[in-house]
């Protein structure tokens, strides 16, 4: 017997939350006059996107409490993997990307995994309500 499904938690709405916010300020930024600011920006955001989304998808593989391993296996895998995305990413941005502001790639990332934290935060904060007694 299969015990209850519980709905996985929305964290895609994260990810879209961020690349809405990524597109809305590189586009701002580019049309502002600042091109080479806000494609850096966007290089730096992507690199904390997709090492998260990959993070994602590896924990929200499994469900249910038999497959607690297989979570907890996944949750390091997924961690490990977002590591070397991250490292592999900007590697390739400022091996093969000139010219580049390189404090706008790191703002990029940051930015985002400040998006990341606070949507977590209200992703928990939503499904486990408080008892004020």
């Amino acid at each position: 017997m299969n015990g209850a499904k519980l709905p996985r938690p929305p964290a895609h709405r994260i990810t879209l939350v961020q690349v809405v916010v990524l597109v809305v300020f590189g586009g701002a930024l580019h049309f502002a006059a600042y091109p080479l600011v806000a494609e850096s920006l966007i290089l730096g955001g992507l690199i904390a996107v997709l090492s998260q989304a990959y993070f994602t998808w590896r924990v929200f593989q499994h469900r249910g409490a038999q497959a607690a391993l297989r979570i907890a296996r996944a949750s390091y895998a997924g961690e490990i993997g977002k590591f070397f995305l991250a490292v592999a990413g900007f590697a390739l941005v400022f091996a093969f990307h000139r010219p580049l502001e390189a404090w706008a790639v790191f703002a990029g990332y940051g930015g985002m995994l400040i998006i990341q934290v606070m949507g977590s935060w209200l992703l928990l904060r939503q499904a486990a309500p408080v008892n004020r007694t």
